[in-house]
Order: C-alpha cells, then sequence, then structure tokens
C-alpha cells in the first residue's frame, strides 16, 4: 500500500466509479477491495462504504459518504498522454455520458471529477528558449478545449 493516498467522495456511485476509472484508463489499473458499511454504522448495512482501486499504478480510495459534498476544478487528475490517441480516447470516455469539456484539457467526468488530459510534450513547448514562440503556443493551448499538441508546436 502506497503512503499516501487520494480519497474521493462520492454520493452512492463510489464503485460505478472506480470500475469506470479503470476500464478508462487500463494498463495498471484494477479493483483492490471492497469494503461494506457494517452494523453501528451511518449508512444502510451492506451498502458499500469504500472502494480501493488503483489507476496506472497509482491508488485511489471512492468512499460513499453521501450527498454532504462535492467535487470542485480545486483539485484534479492529471493524466500524462503518450501520444494524441491516447488524449483522444480518453478525452471521450471521460466526456461521455453528461461529462463536461471545460478549456485547456480540463474536463468534468459524469461523476463531477476534474480531469486534465494532456499530451506530453507540453511542458517542453512551453518552456521553448524562442520565448516569442513559446507565447504563440500558449495563446493556442488557451483557445482549445481538448489539447492538440501538433496544433500547439505549430502555433
Amino acid at each position: 500500500m502506497q503512503k499516501i493516498r487520494t480519497f474521493l467522495w462520492f454520493d452512492g456511485q463510489a464503485q460505478e466509479a472506480a470500475e469506470f476509472y479503470v476500464s478508462v484508463i487500463g494498463g495498471d489499473s484494477r479493483i483492490l477491495d471492497v469494503a461494506r458499511y457494517p452494523q453501528e454504522s451511518p449508512d444502510e448495512v451492506g451498502k458499500v462504504m469504500t472502494v480501493e482501486f488503483r489507476l496506472a499504478g497509482q491508488e485511489y480510495v471512492a468512499l460513499n459518504g453521501g450527498p454532504q459534498f462535492s467535487f470542485t476544478e480545486a483539485i484534479s487528475l492529471s493524466v500524462d498522454c503518450e501520444d494524441q490517441a491516447e488524449v483522444d480516447r480518453l478525452w471521450a470516455a471521460l466526456t461521455a455520458d453528461g461529462g463536461e469539456e471545460s478549456r485547456c484539457g480540463w474536463l468534468k467526468d459524469k461523476y463531477g471529477l476534474s480531469w486534465q488530459i494532456v499530451p506530453r510534450g507540453m511542458t517542453e513547448v512551453f518552456s521553448d528558449p524562442d520565448r516569442a514562440r513559446a507565447e504563440r503556443a500558449m495563446k493556442a493551448m488557451m483557445g482549445m478545449r481538448k489539447l492538440d499538441l501538433q496544433a500547439v508546436r505549430d502555433a
């Protein structure tokens, strides 16, 4: 078990969300454990309480905590994508069924969790020693929803 894990609060969809994330991210991703509410708990006995899962080697815990809290853009999961095909695949999957596109590679999935879908190589473009080129790249990215590394490089 890793020392620090991200804990995500859901209103009844913890297992559904974890299974969705595992299916979308793939690779070293899987459900690790499902715990159910016991007697004397604040929720229905036997209902899924927490789901421990791994996404690309990183561990998370999803809690069915109720409607008291919801996700905000103040925290997001950033995915380092190998190529544009991976960006396109993840973007389509995570915005499907009620997800929402935002700007500059950000989106919210159907559960309200924010993600950054970033093609590998973006940071190098912005640290280009040719400052005018880096500024053009930044301007191009600021006009995008889903990121397109080649279009940013061509700017």
